[in-house]
């Protein structure tokens, strides 16, 4: 009897550290580039990580939403892409107001995910396969609207979220950030969606038993992935004073990463917002080092990979 309290205890000791894990990991690694780069831990390079985190982070943001569901969708950066073609189309050449182009831009996101929902929840598809399919279908048609050539020349609302600065300080990208966690930590902590999405990952037979819709639910849940990936693309054509169909090019491995390093179980039911903004930050850190240690992207890319891998490995052996 004592021996199976004493492991009740140890098990419950290794969960509180491993929740921990992601503010951890993120300490020992400020430590270790704080080491190595004399660069890194500077005001101005801070602000660089967390304005280099922050189109991750609004993705990943919507991203633990769907996976806490259960589902997972691949073709955010084609939806990026798309989305921010369209506001600048939108604003350039069919020359409506610029707060009506940004609209544009949302609306077409918010719907390209809930297409993603509709499907998966009528036909019964995998959501990796619907995601794979959406992830060629949207970037295909951002090929088609920009003819493959990049927007230019966008008005200043347009780039506002990713260029400007408030008080001179602050990047008004991480206000934006700032924004979109509290909308996500709302939602699923204190909204009927977010319950919902608990239990559909959870147990999508006894959530449905339970009385939820998990088809409407499911469409919900994957248009406010699309919204959020709007927003997204909002920031990044601000950053790079230009929209192109070639936007967010991986972008879905690394808003994936940033949940799963989180701590949010990919197979769903688990997971929360604050995890995930951690998740970002050490992404962002991760690539902001290897950076400042001229380190190859190709070696960055096995990197990210294998943190995946690793992060998904320790997580199932905590679970088991």
């Amino acid at each position: 009897m004592n021996n199976t309290r004493q492991n009740g205890g140890l098990i419950k000791r290794f969960q509180r550290v491993t929740n921990l894990g992601p503010l951890i990991a993120l300490i020992i690694l400020v430590v270790f580039l704080s080491i190595f780069c004399e660069s890194f831990l500077t005001v101005n390079n801070i602000f660089n990580v967390i304005q280099q985190s922050s189109v991750n982070l609004i993705i990943a943001l919507g991203m633990t939403v769907v996976i806490i569901s259960g589902g997972i969708d691949l073709s955010v950066g084609s939806n990026m892409a798309l989305s921010g073609s369209i506001m600048a189309l939108v604003a350039t050449q069919v020359g409506l107001p610029p707060f009506l182009a940004l609209l544009a831009g949302m609306a077409a996101g918010t719907a390209v995910g809930a297409f993603n929902g509709f499907v998966i929840s009528r036909t019964g598809i995998p959501d990796f396969i619907m995601g794979l399919g959406m992830l060629s279908a949207a970037r295909g048609l951002a090929l088609v609207l920009t003819g493959g050539l990049p927007i230019s020349g966008l008005p200043p609302t347009l780039v506002f979220a990713g260029s400007t600065t408030a008080f001179g300080v602050i990047p008004m990208s991480v206000i934006v950030s700032i924004i979109m966690v509290s909308i996500a930590w709302f939602v699923l902590n204190y909204s009927h969606l977010g319950r919902c999405a608990y239990a559909i990952g959870g147990n999508k037979d006894a959530a449905r038993a339970s009385g939820i819709d998990v088809a409407n639910s499911k469409v919900k849940i994957y248009a406010l992935l699309g919204f959020f990936v709007s927003i997204a693309a909002w920031v990044q054509i601000g950053r790079i004073y230009s929209a192109n169909a070639n936007m967010g090019s991986g972008q879905e491995l690394q808003a994936i990463a940033a949940v799963i390093i989180g701590g949010t179980n990919l197979f769903g039911g688990e997971g929360n917002i604050i995890g995930t903004v951690f998740g970002a930050i050490i992404m962002g850190t991760i690539s902001n080092g290897l950076n400042l240690l001229n380190v190859s992207s190709f070696w960055q890319e096995f990197f990210i990979g294998s943190i995946i891998i690793v992060v998904v490995v320790i997580d199932q052996l905590r679970r088991s």
